[in-house]
């Protein structure tokens, strides 16, 4: 089994070409702030209301919706908090692995995961990324090309020196 590429990008992951978005959310799947309400911005109505259908779900889990009006075919919502709550490196890990084996179930080979837990979740960026980093070497699978597509030098400087300490 091939290992996936890793890739670091500084950008917007709502205009990323890659089959599946990843969406830091809380258990309800309500996108009211930070990249979650980008998200839904970007991808209209229909993120939301299939997020409505689907929630809610449990720390550390995924689910799926269309991406709207996005690029990518998917977005895969994983539950990184409660509703206003923290975070923490179990619940980061496990919201990593759930992100990506949602996303081999669904047939991606590409896709694209923003700092889980760094916003609103208010965990250390370094962290996070060793940890996310880690769990996407270690997944095995079908995925040719993990994006982590990141706001700020100093995110895009943490993920490069994961993926390179890996």
């Amino acid at each position: 089994m091939a290992v996936a590429r890793l890739e670091v990008i500084e950008g917007d992951v709502t205009r990323l070409e890659v089959d599946a978005i990843a969406n830091a959310a809380n258990t309800e799947l309500k996108h009211g702030g930070g990249v979650a309400a980008a998200i839904s911005r970007a991808g209209g109505p229909e993120v939301q209301r299939e997020s409505d259908e689907r929630a809610p779900i449990g720390l550390g889990e995924a689910v799926e919706t269309t991406a709207g009006d996005m690029p990518a075919r998917y977005v895969i919502h994983a539950a990184t908090m409660e509703l206003g709550g923290p975070t923490s490196a179990e619940i980061i890990e496990r919201a990593t692995e759930s992100m990506l084996r949602c996303a081999e179930r669904l047939g991606c080979r590409s896709v694209a995961l923003v700092a889980f837990g760094t916003g609103v979740g208010a965990f250390p960026l370094a962290e996070a990324a060793q940890l996310m980093t880690g769990v996407a070497r270690a997944h095995g699978g079908g995925l040719e090309r993990i994006v982590f597509c990141v706001h700020g030098s100093d995110a895009r400087r943490a993920f490069e020196s994961a993926i390179a300490e890996g």
